[in-house]
């Protein structure tokens, strides 16, 4: 992992902790990790190998994503103080948040300290073409977490100022 990798991923991971304090929902809530996770997709996401089972692959990362996604924000407190809205993520949402981008980060390690041929046989096992199917399921599963997290939280937010 390169020290780039490294930052990416413990920015990921920091988000949440930001929003473990209750703070004011804003363009900030928004920027901050669609900045990081679009960083991450333009640096990782070369193509999205579509050959044998890489689109079963990353179909699964994805639904796995977006569920996460959902769930943290749905764990998130949102509440309306005179005309603004506050955020806090509770337990269940940074945890669910740093299981999803733990998971990217852990594959990363074990992949690069003996992983490496586990993940070759399973691969070859179940149609999985490249390393390039691995690297797209992950990053759009981390995409598609921020993505459904942020929606989730943006409609909440909705909701809640018509209240």
């Amino acid at each position: 992992m390169t020290t780039t990798d490294w930052i990416t991923d413990i920015a990921l991971l920091l988000v949440v902790f930001r929003q473990l304090r209750e703070g004011r929902l804003d363009a900030k809530t928004y920027v901050i990790p669609l900045a990081i996770v679009a960083f991450v997709a333009h640096s990782y996401l070369n193509s999205v190998p579509t050959a044998g089972n890489d689109l079963v692959l990353i179909g699964a990362l994805v639904t796995v994503g977006a569920a996460l996604g959902v769930a943290g924000g749905i764990y998130t407190r949102i509440r309306k103080v005179g005309g603004h809205l506050f955020i806090k993520a509770g337990a269940v949402s940074a945890t669910l948040w740093v299981l999803g981008m733990g998971a990217r980060l852990g594959f990363q390690l074990w992949v690069d300290h003996g992983g490496a041929d586990d993940v070759a046989r399973f691969s070859m096992a179940h149609q999985i073409t490249t390393g390039d199917a691995w690297v797209a399921a992950f990053v759009l599963m981390a995409l598609t977490e921020v993505v459904t997290r942020l929606g989730t939280i943006f409609l909440r937010g909705r909701m809640a100022a018509r209240e």
